[in-house]
């Protein structure tokens, strides 16, 4: 670690701790050479997989692109700034958990819907009428029976 005030190499730990829930570690460090103190942050590098679209187009994982898509869906909807933050969290563990380089859109769409789901049901409707391509107003109402069965 070079330090950021004379880019000395020499640097000491002072203190360690856990933050963002144990998955970083905050750093206090001090320079050997100029005695400045500053503080670092480490975390976990995880390599999420690519999206395959439906056209066949792969892209890399996009996470403000997948929160934007869920804040759209919950514009206006009585849902927390931390719940959706928790609901991504979730879709990205499950997209790691899969152990694949590549997943298909549609599982991404699923575990959106799900989330979405327990979350708030107009928003689920809405991300489905978008996701799915509804057509016309007995595909939303399709859906509206499907949820009011669970």
């Amino acid at each position: 670690m070079h330090c950021p005030f004379c880019a000395a190499t020499d640097t000491k730990v002072i203190d360690s701790r856990l933050v963002a829930d144990g998955h970083q570690v905050r750093r206090r460090r001090e320079c050997l050479t100029c005695h400045e103190r500053y503080t670092t942050f480490e975390s976990a590098e995880l390599v999420m997989p690519r999206i395959v679209k439906t056209d066949g187009t792969r892209q890399p994982f996009d996470e403000e692109k997948l929160r934007r898509g869920m804040q759209r869906a919950l514009e206006k909807r009585p849902v927390g700034t931390e719940q959706v933050e928790q609901a991504v969290s979730k879709i990205k563990s499950a997209l790691r958990a899969t152990g694949e380089r590549e997943v298909g859109s549609e599982l991404m769409g699923n575990l959106v819907m799900e989330q979405l789901l327990h979350l708030d049901k107009v928003a689920y409707i809405r991300f489905a009428s978008v996701y799915r391509a509804f057509d016309d107003l007995a595909q939303f109402g399709e859906a509206i029976a499907k949820l009011e069965k669970r």
